[in-house]
């Protein structure tokens, strides 16, 4: 097999992609079930390996029949878009296959990986701060987490989690499910993880939040770490740091911002607002594969105090991997991973291509796209904004001619558009009301992208309804 032949024509595969990527006439996805899926690739191993003819096809398969996040009509997740610095920086790093253990492997990726946290620290105010790339932001909230046991429980590390502490951690009700994932994985429970109630656009209430603490104290139990939520999942609310930090400094817990979702909104200078007192949170989850637009995955976890996760391992005695010859610092001593992936490389490179002002005008245009978005839905007659736009999330749903079951139309609405492939774009509910939940998050959207979508959406709409098939609510 000639791997020159292989990777001249893969160029010519993924320029071709990339073209597809921008034309609006073909699908996102060519839907098909798993077993359509493998009647057109056969997935299975076989005992002698393929022709250069046939892994050309199985690259041309699996491209074709994947979902084109890069396509500015993909608004289903939190992340999408193409990045090309990003994805140059994605393929030099698997070309140079080093892990972020040590300098002596990876000196050029630990030089770039150490001033990304440094810039990034800048951002949040952390002074004396640190951090680590981890594998995605569910495991830096896991890490956060791991930090505030530690800090209040320092002999944890050695002689594990006392029951009798009785550990409580607080969240919002509108928090990520990695925090119940991650007070499981520590051994603390996940029934120890309190949701705090929020207000009607999806808000930590701060009143709550005392209130809670305080039952656990006079039950006997120990707060010690608290969860400020920079962009839910569902509507993009931001809580509020400001006044969850006083509580915490009052209570002496542990205040973690999960901005898995938005922190990147901290480039921006118009919109930061809704992240004022991040420089007194103790550590901060930010996913710049999410709205930086960098490839999967590519997640930070910040920290206030230097040292704070070197205090997280236990004792390291492996010299034959950490050898301190150099007296430079080696990454690895402070990340519980050991063979670690090189993901900040790729942000280096995006960073460096646009630059500072590049960054926060793509962060800027998501919020007034978003904004966009929400004037579309008021003005539409069939369209009802279900609630008032907090971020980068817009809710709302399709109201039809006819009195129908609102939610299974809408559901059904969603499906038709996702196995069309024309406008992807995802659900939740608020309560018991189904809501379509579009996302602006590729930085490259413009207001035209925007009408595309709901032009898709009413077209479908359109046709579903003179089906007329879905039962009067």
């Amino acid at each position: 097999m000639n791997e020159l032949t292989i990777l001249t024509k893969s160029f010519d595969k993924i320029k071709k992609y990339l073209e597809g990527n921008k034309d609006t006439s073909l699908p996102i996805v060519k839907f098909k079930t798993p077993s359509e899926l493998k009647e057109v690739i056969n997935f299975e191993i076989e005992k002698k390996g393929v022709t250069e003819q046939d892994f050309l096809m199985l690259i041309d398969k699996y491209l074709e029949y994947s979902v084109k996040t890069g396509n500015k009509q993909f608004m289903n997740q939190l992340y999408s878009g193409f990045n090309f610095p990003a994805f140059i920086g994605e393929v030099f790093t698997a070309l140079a296959n080093t892990s972020m253990y040590t300098y002596e492997v990876a000196p050029v990726a630990t030089a770039i990986e150490t001033e990304m946290i440094r810039l990034m620290n800048q951002y949040t105010g952390y002074i004396n701060g640190d951090g680590i790339f981890v594998t995605g932001g569910s495991n830096a909230n896991l890490i956060a987490m791991f930090s505030a046991r530690n800090k209040i429980l320092p002999e944890s590390r050695f002689e594990g989690y006392d029951r009798n502490k009785k550990l409580k951690a607080f969240v919002s009700e509108q928090a990520h499910y990695s925090f119940e994932t991650a007070a499981n994985v520590l051994g603390i429970g996940s029934n120890n993880v309190i949701k705090i109630k929020s207000d009607a656009n999806g808000i930590l209430l701060p009143s709550e939040l005392e209130k809670e603490i305080k039952n656990c104290i006079d039950n006997g139990e120990t707060p010690f770490f608290v969860a400020a939520t920079c962009a839910t999942t569902l509507l993009g609310a931001y809580d509020p740091i400001e006044e969850m930090a006083e509580i915490c400094k009052k209570y002496n817990c542990w205040l973690h911002a999960d901005g898995s979702f938005g922190g990147s909104l901290i480039l921006s200078d118009q919109h930061r607002y809704l992240m004022k007192g991040i420089e007194q949170t103790d550590s901060f989850a930010w996913n710049p594969h999410k709205l930086m637009n960098i490839p999967l995955i590519c997640s930070v976890l910040l920290v206030k105090k230097r040292g704070t996760l070197q205090h997280n391992i236990t004792d390291i005695n492996t010299d034959y991997i950490f050898h301190d010859i150099d007296k430079i610092e080696d990454l690895g001593e402070k990340s519980i991973q050991c063979g670690r992936r090189v993901d900040a490389v790729k942000l280096w490179f995006a960073w460096k291509y646009f630059g500072l002002e590049g960054y926060q005008k793509r962060i800027d245009n998501l919020i007034v796209m978003a904004t966009y978005a929400e004037e579309v839905v008021n003005k539409n007659p069939n369209l009802e904004l279900l609630v008032n736009r907090q971020s980068f999330a817009v809710c709302f749903r399709f109201i039809p001619k006819h009195k129908i079951n609102l939610n299974s139309f809408n559901l059904e609405l969603r499906e038709a558009m996702r196995k069309n492939g024309k406008s992807i774009v995802n659900y939740g509910y608020i309560g018991k009301t189904l809501a379509i939940r579009l996302i602006t998050a590729n930085g490259e959207i413009n207001k035209a992208d925007i009408d595309l979508f709901f032009n898709n959406l009413l077209e479908t709409a359109s046709k579903l309804e003179n089906k007329n098939k879905f039962v009067a609510s």
